[in-house]
C-alpha cells in the first residue's frame, strides 16, 4: 500500500516508519519537525517526506495514498495544557480537516493514533472500548472529539480506525523522557533514585512503541470489515501497573538505586486500567512482545550507551514541553505554535 504517515519524525513515527517499509509498504512522511534538535542517537534513513504543519496540508498532499496513519499532534498533557485552544486547533480541528480532505481525494483508510487518556479518571475498573470516556486534560478531550467526528465521516468509501494506545515506553531515535517508565529509568540511572512524582497509586497501562507500531501494521493489513470504524485499546491486560509497581521493576533493573517519592507527592487524577482483549481477539496478527521488565532493561542499556544527565532529560532537548517553550522564547514559534516568519526566513 502507499501510506502517508503524519508525525513520522516523532517518538513513535521514527520506529513505525522503518517497520512499514520492511513490511513492503511505500511510505511518505509528513512532519513539521519541531524536534529536529532532540534526537537520541542517530535517526534511521527517512522516507520521502512533506515538511508541513498538519494545519497547512492541502488536497494535493493527500492524493494517491491508500491510507493515512495519523500520529502528528501535541503529544502529551503538559503540552496540551500550555494553550488548550491551540491543542484543540492542532489535535482536533486539524485532524478532522485532514481526514475530510483524505476522504475527498479517495484515501480509503485513516488510522488515528488515539489514546487511553480518553478514559482519564477511570478508577479501578478494567475499561474496554465500550466504557465511558472521562478525560481530565485538553489532550485527552481532543482525542475524544476526534473519534466522535471521524465516526461521522465513515462510509462505504472511507474507513477510520481508532488505536487507543496505552502509555508508551521504549527507546526511539526521538526519545521522550516525559513518559512514566522512560522517566523512572532515567532518574535511576543518573541519580540512583527511582523518583516518583505521584504517591505511586495511579494505574497506568503501558505499551512499547514497537508494539504500537505492530498494531498500526495489523490494522493497515486487516480486512476492511474487521477494522471499519472500530476502536482498539492497544496493549496487553497484564501490562496494567500501578506507578509504584513500575518503580519496583526499575529498582530491580538498575543496580544500586532506591525508590524515592517527591516531597508532598499526592494522587494523580489520571488513573485507569484497560482491557486489551479485543485487539488480541479481532487482530490475531497483532503480537506484542514487550513487557515492563524487558523495556526497563532496554532503556537502561540505551542510557548507558548514549549517556544522559538529569539536566538533559529534564531539560529542553528531551522534554517536549521544555523544548516548545524554548522555541517560543527564541522566537522560532509564534503563540499558535507555528513556525514564525523569522524562523522561516532563516531556514531559507
Amino acid at each position: 500500500m502507499r501510506v502517508l504517515v503524519t508525525g513520522h519524525l516523532g517518538y513513535i513515527g521514527t520506529v513505525l516508519t522503518p517497520m512499514l517499509r520492511l513490511a513492503g509498504h511505500e511510505v511518505v512522511g509528513l512532519d513539521s519537525d519541531l524536534y529536529a534538535e532532540c534526537s537520541f542517537g542517530t535517526l534511521p534513513e527517512q522516507p520521502a517526506s512533506i515538511a508541513k504543519d498538519i494545519r497547512e496540508v492541502d488536497l494535493q498532499d493527500l492524493e494517491g495514498f491508500d491510507a493515512v496513519l495519523h500520529l502528528a499532534a501535541l503529544s502529551n498533557d503538559p503540552l496540551g495544557n500550555l494553550n488548550p485552544e491551540v491543542t484543540y486547533d492542532i489535535n482536533h480541528q486539524a485532524t478532522v480537516h485532514l481526514a475530510s480532505m483524505a476522504k475527498q481525494v479517495g484515501v480509503s483508510r485513516f488510522v488515528f493514533s488515539s489514546s487511553c487518556s480518553n478514559y482519564g479518571a477511570g478508577g479501578e475498573d478494567l475499561l474496554d472500548e465500550s466504557s465511558a470516556f472521562n478525560p481530565v486534560t485538553p489532550y485527552g478531550e481532543s482525542k475524544v472529539r476526534v473519534e466522535r467526528d471521524l465516526t461521522h465521516l465513515a462510509d462505504d468509501h472511507f474507513s477510520p480506525t481508532f488505536l487507543r494506545n496505552a502509555t508508551a515506553f521504549g527507546v526511539s531515535p526521538r526519545l521522550r523522557f516525559d513518559l512514566v517508565l522512560n522517566n523512572l529509568v532515567a532518574w535511576a540511572y543518573t541519580t540512583g533514585k527511582v523518583y516518583i512524582k505521584s504517591d505511586g497509586t495511579p494505574w497506568r497501562p503501558i505499551v512499547h512503541i514497537e508494539d504500537i507500531a505492530r498494531a498500526f501494521l495489523a490494522v493497515l493489513e486487516a480486512p476492511r470489515e474487521v477494522v471499519h470504524c472500530e476502536a482498539f485499546n492497544v496493549g496487553r491486560n497484564q501490562d496494567n501497573y500501578r506507578v509504584r509497581e513500575l518503580a519496583e521493576i526499575v529498582e530491580q533493573t538498575v543496580p544500586g538505586c532506591q525508590i524515592e517519592y517527591a516531597p508532598g507527592a499526592g494522587p494523580d487524577k489520571r488513573c485507569y486500567r484497560v482491557d486489551c482483549s479485543k485487539i488480541q481477539r479481532v487482530l490475531p496478527t497483532f503480537q506484542p512482545v514487550w513487557d515492563a521488565r524487558r523495556g526497563a532493561a532496554e532503556l537502561f542499556e540505551a542510557y548507558q550507551r548514549v549517556g544522559i544527565t538529569v539536566e538533559e532529560f529534564e531539560g529542553p532537548r528531551y522534554k517536549r514541553i521544555a523544548h516548545i517553550q524554548q522555541l517560543l522564547e527564541a522566537g522560532q514559534l509564534d503563540h499558535g505554535l507555528r513556525r514564525s516568519s523569522a524562523a522561516l526566513t532563516g531556514a531559507r
